[in-house]
């Protein structure tokens, strides 16, 4: 790890001290690209979450709990420009992480270091209501802190998800413990670091990486969190909702999509073209949000396919220094994972329209699957229901707006939309009855969109991140009453 961030091998950061976990153990770290083993986080337990609660709980009844709002923003600002200091030295550690492309992991720690910026400048402007009522009375609202707050973050966007979360936790005033997963923990105790060399307070930024089965289920379990957030798999988040109801805790759950973007015959295809190739590419197809169906309108749905098929087949997955189109997938499991899908599909008479290139000299270890393209998927079929996670496009025809509607909600999922069409009433019509948090007509993902509420519907999970609102969930509203007559 990096000499220049101080990073000690294996170790917990609790309390704003690096110190071993209590199993002294380690997990080794593995390298997509080539599957080789190059770095080791600590393997966190029970005993360091019970630990960094109690340093949490500490912090929030003290110092940090006491800190004045401006003083938390001041502070967060001074982690945004410290993280931006070192976007080259994250980027690089996030690729070799993750699997993506060198671009792409720049441009995370770069919006983490916005989210640390968007929430400095918001922590002192969450203001509460005062309510007309009864005559002799005089009514306030306040927006308080939950407390301690819990976050399992995955391994697909360690510091996007990191800075959207927790960024948002301490700005209001909330201290936190970090379980980060143990496929990608490297930038989250990084960051980690650099909140410690700014001068956040000992307990306000808690991290605790280790497996999900120990450290996570511990942290979702522990008594002493007042609140709890988790971005991942749905099985998971049940799992997590069911150990917050054990305290009645509130929790805010993102559970993946299986997002649709909606093509009419009237949308514009040079601009569209772009978000429907890439849309299901980015980061390996391992996205939340990613636009993983292409519904297409019968009349234009040979045209637009070809058009995917031939942008997707021109592209190349190699390794992720090598900054390519699509890196690799994270591991091994989830390698087989996405070719038990392709394998489905071909077993079902399914037929691949399109397909990236394995770069020349990609190491044979790496796990790589390229971009596929996949024509004319039934609406109900597994590659059209089911997250697989991976960089495969499922495309879908459909017959006019009332068919459109019916198969973009016709999943388990309500994560995020596209609707591609010249006619602004259809695209409104539409926006309306998707079942999506967040709709995009004529764009896909609004560039990231630090300041849009983000969240799911149905199976993709509730509560909401990013943006104002976010702060909303990690805060409870107490209302004063006043009799003065």
């Amino acid at each position: 790890m990096s000499d220049e961030l101080n990073l000690p091998v294996g170790k917990v950061l609790i309390d704003g001290v690096w110190s071993d976990p209590s199993s002294g153990e380690v997990i080794t770290v593995l390298n997509p690209s080539d599957g080789g083993d190059y770095a080791s986080i600590a393997r966190g337990t029970a005993e360091d979450i019970d630990t960094a609660v109690a340093s949490s709980r500490a912090a929030a009844d003290g110092a940090w709990g006491a800190m004045p709002a401006f003083e938390r923003g001041r502070l967060m600002h001074d982690l945004n420009r410290l993280i931006l200091e070192h976007v080259d030295e994250l980027g690089l550690m996030e690729a070799r992480d993750v699997g993506k492309p060198l671009r792409q992991a720049r441009a995370d720690a770069v919006a983490c270091a916005r989210y640390f910026e968007f929430y400095a400048g918001a922590a002192d402007k969450l203001h509460g209501e005062t309510i007309p009522y009864l005559d002799g009375y005089s009514v306030m609202t306040f927006r308080e802190p939950h407390g301690v707050t819990g976050h399992v973050i995955p391994w697909n966007y360690p510091m996007q998800i990191l800075g959207r979360s927790v960024g948002a936790a301490l700005a209001t005033g909330n201290a936190c413990v970090l379980k980060p997963a143990e496929d990608a923990g490297l930038t989250s105790l990084a960051i980690g670091e650099l909140a410690r060399q700014v001068g956040f307070p000992p307990g306000a930024f808690n991290i605790v990486p280790g497996y999900g089965e120990e450290a996570g289920s511990a942290l979702s379990a522990h008594p002493g969190i007042d609140h709890i957030s988790f971005t991942g798999s749905p099985e998971v988040g049940t799992l997590i909702q069911k150990a917050a109801a054990e305290f009645r805790r509130p929790v805010t759950l993102e559970l993946g999509g299986k997002s649709p973007q909606v093509v009419f015959a009237d949308a514009d295809l040079d601009k569209a073209l772009p978000f429907l190739s890439q849309g299901f590419v980015q980061n390996a197809g391992q996205t939340c949000s990613a636009g993983s169906r292409l519904l297409v309108e019968d009349s234009a749905y040979d045209q637009v396919t070809e058009m995917v098929a031939e942008k997707v087949s021109a592209m190349t997955v190699g390794p992720a220094e090598r900054d390519m189109d699509c890196g690799p997938v994270i591991n091994k499991q989830q390698f087989e994972r996405v070719n038990s899908y392709l394998e489905l599909a071909a077993r079902d008479g399914l037929t691949t329209i399109g397909q990236a290139k394995l770069a020349a000299n990609a190491p044979s270890e790496g796990y790589y699957v390229p971009p596929t393209v996949i024509g004319d998927v039934p609406a109900d079929h597994r590659l059209a229901q089911e997250e697989i996670f991976g960089p495969v496009l499922s495309c879908i025809r459909f017959r006019d707006e009332e068919d459109a509607v019916r198969i973009a909600n016709g999943t388990p999922f309500g994560l995020t939309a596209g609707i591609w069409t010249d006619d602004v009433g259809k695209a409104m019509r539409l926006a309306k009855r998707v079942k999506a948090g967040q709709v995009f007509i004529n764009n896909y993902g609004a560039g990231g969109g630090v300041e849009l509420p983000f969240g799911g519907m149905k199976g993709s999970g509730f509560g909401r991140e990013k943006g104002f609102e976010a702060l909303h969930g990690f805060t409870a509203t107490k209302t004063v009453a006043i009799k003065h007559d």
